[in-house]
């Protein structure tokens, strides 16, 4: 069966990967707030007996690209070879949506509106006339509710006709100023076929001399950047009228907003007066410069004090059974004869690792993500990157780092390639460098733990809140160190001004519990666990293995850890724990266990039943009140993981940068850890 490629399209937080989820049945996050599709997604589904590949091209609000993400959706819209191009739309604010929709219509011969969010649009009291806005604008429309399914038939049916059907010429485009028309349509009768695109199009992006646009459209068809004398003497004409292409530029995209303006008025009706006087209310609380930040303080200390509290008899447990299933496993292996060294492999280094990695990350990443992406679903976390844009802005930033902080939240590796929608290639590159400042959750387990083992126990009934206060004020840290890291990086090796931007608040939404618990558990409590687990159990073995093999007198890994003993007591550790994290490069997670392996007998993991015995096995080596601030503090600042080095590399194309990346918070980490160690 022919498949057929067809591009989705549409401005951040339109519901676009909803709508991709819905057709594809792929579990791509879905995320309220903009900018959370940072690359090309594709899936496949049948509808009316054809078969469909759908691109979830990065959200832009122009095909006139300003960021790097706005430069690939243009891109495959115009130059990917989609059959056909759906762009998606909000119902409750149709008249910001439709400025991409007229580009779109431009470019592409076959498009299809998904007008989505039909269900908060009538909650609002907006009623958006489909039928006319589709005489208007000269292309199917469909009204849908993607979270639900409603419509989503109707629109493939629609889609299947538009597929089929021969691409029709186009007859409703924005009217530009007499002079301007004309040139374009001296120039369009100049040009070949170029791929899909109208010639129109391509008539206009040679009138503003868009030169990234002509190299890539010259692909198809060389001649079409041909610098003529005929099409020298049009522009000079224009320019002669004081059409410059800055000028010409400025028109088209104020005929665009013109006519989407004049759509709007005529297809939207609005039956409440305001439909926003709620988010505008909340916004007076969550925006405010009194209540903002606090609110913001607030609600991640109950977040972090829900995650203490509730991780710790879960985990008890988990890891008494654990524990217990690898006893009957070695128990197994010795009665059916295999040898001690297959044993300790296999169990002693291999499976306690993953036991103790699994009972120990699951239960706080399990209570941890619902709950943060329950604010995330909310509208909520937009809100956190509007409060903090003055702070990164004062640090010489773009105020979008914000929002790739938030990402590094879950995984730095994904925090640094959101760093894409930065357009600043300079304040790119202060985003790519500190992401690796906030702790992500691979380090969030080994945080908590620590926290638990050395404040909960010595802290009474209110342990638990002294536990989120003190990993409240951690996560503070990080956030202040990126602050500043990125004003000493703005000042000296990347010197420039913060260049401004548009921050899209999406409007608050009430969280679909059942789907937060299934995309917070699958997509990124599993996920994180599944990655932990796969670096754990090779260097389990690994690190078995070297308990285990001696030179002299001496196990490998007690010579590699007396040689880094010296530099690791200077910053307040040892050389175990130094070794731990050098160990644990391929992942975060697998720290902890590393260094209770290289400090047990054998190298092996006894049975850990709780955090006590932890406390208990950390404490008899040498582990004291310092050691765990020192310990807590090189979590939070250290050389990213290997994942994210990699995407960094990836990122930036340079070994310089992602050497930088490396040595800025090693350096950090070093340094606060020696200044803590000889001050205490």
């Amino acid at each position: 069966m022919e498949e057929h490629l067809i591009a989705l399209a549409g401005n951040p937080n339109v519901g676009k990967s909803t709508v991709f989820n819905r057709l594809t049945g792929m579990k791509q996050h879905t995320g309220n707030w903009a900018g959370k599709t940072v690359s090309t997604a594709e899936g496949r589904f049948e509808h009316g007996g054809m078969s469909f590949v759908l691109a979830d091209i990065p959200g832009s609000y122009s095909l006139r690209a300003n960021s790097a993400e706005e430069e690939a959706a243009r891109d495959f819209i115009c130059f990917g070879g989609a059959e056909a191009v759906i762009v998606v739309c909000d119902a409750t604010c149709l008249e910001r949506n439709l400025n991409l929709v007229l580009q779109i219509i431009e470019s592409a011969p076959k498009t299809l509106v998904c007008v989505n969010l039909m269900d908060e649009a009538k909650a609002k009291g907006i009623e958006p006339d489909l039928r006319l806005l589709e005489q208007l604008l000269g292309v199917p429309v469909s009204g849908v509710t993607a979270r639900s399914g409603k419509g989503i038939r109707e629109m493939c049916d629609r889609l299947c006709a538009l597929t089929d059907a021969p691409a029709e010429k186009l007859t409703v485009h924005t009217a530009l100023p007499d002079e301007i028309e004309a040139a374009a349509a001296a120039i369009a009768r100049k040009l070949n076929q170029v791929g899909k695109l109208s010639k129109r199009a391509v008539s206009l992006r040679i009138l503003t001399r868009d030169e990234e646009f002509l190299r890539k459209a010259s692909k198809y068809e060389e001649s079409i950047i041909a610098a003529d004398d005929e099409t020298a003497d049009i522009l000079a004409d224009l320019a002669a009228k004081g059409y410059t292409p800055e000028k010409i530029a400025d028109c088209i995209i104020t005929s665009d907003v013109e006519r989407s303006r004049e759509i709007a008025r005529l297809t939207v009706r609005n039956t409440k007066g305001s439909p926003y006087k709620r988010d505008r209310k909340l916004d007076r609380i969550f925006l405010s410069r009194r209540f903002g930040i606090p609110v913001m303080l607030l609600l991640l200390g109950l977040v972090l004090w829900l995650t203490v509290a509730g991780a710790n008899y879960p985990s008890e447990l988990l890891g008494n059974c654990l524990f217990s299933l690898g006893d009957k496993m070695s128990e197994g292996l010795t009665a059916a004869g295999a040898p001690d060294w297959l044993e300790g492999a296999l169990i002693q280094g291999v499976y306690k690792v993953l036991a103790w990695v699994v009972s120990v990350m699951l239960p706080p990443m399990a209570i941890f993500f619902p709950m943060f992406t329950l604010l995330e679903d909310s509208g909520y976390l937009p809100r956190i990157a509007f409060n903090l844009d003055r702070c990164f802005r004062c640090s010489g930033a773009c105020g979008k780092q914000a929002i790739t902080m938030a990402m590094g939240f879950g995984c730095n590796a994904c925090g640094v390639t959101g760093c894409r929608i930065i357009d600043s290639k300079r304040e790119r590159l202060i985003a790519v460098i500190t992401n690796s400042l906030v702790p992500c959750n691979g380090r969030f387990p080994t945080i908590i733990a620590i926290i638990t083992m050395f404040f909960v126990a010595a802290s009474g009934a209110f342990s638990s809140v002294l536990s989120a206060a003190i990993l409240l004020a951690v996560i503070l840290l990080g956030v202040l160190m990126t602050f500043f890291v990125s004003k000493i990086l703005s000042v000296t090796v990347l010197k420039g001004v913060p260049s401004s931007f548009t921050l899209e608040l999406p409007p608050y939404r009430r969280p679909q519990i059942g789907k937060v618990l299934i995309r917070s558990i699958f997509d990124r409590t599993i996920f994180v666990l599944l990655r932990a687990c796969t670096a754990a159990a090779p260097c389990g073995l690994i690190i078995w293995l070297l308990a285990n093999t001696e030179i002299g007198d001496q196990s490998i890994l007690n010579h590699a850890s007396e040689f880094l003993d010296p530099f690791g007591l200077f910053i307040g550790l040892d050389g175990v724990i130094i070794l731990g994290f050098i160990l644990g490069f391929p992942a975060n997670e697998i720290v902890v266990p590393i260094i209770l392996m290289t400090y047990l007998a054998q190298g092996s993991l006894t049975e850990i039943t709780d955090t006590a015995e932890l406390h208990r096995i950390l404490s008899a080596n040498g582990w004291d009140m310092t050691t765990a601030v020192c310990m807590i503090i090189f979590t939070l600042f250290h050389f990213p993981c290997a994942t994210t080095c990699m995407t960094i590399k990836k990122e930036t194309g340079s070994l310089k940068w992602t050497a930088v990346s490396i040595l800025v918070p090693l350096v950090v980490g070093i340094g606060l850890c020696a200044l803590i160690s000889n001050i205490f």
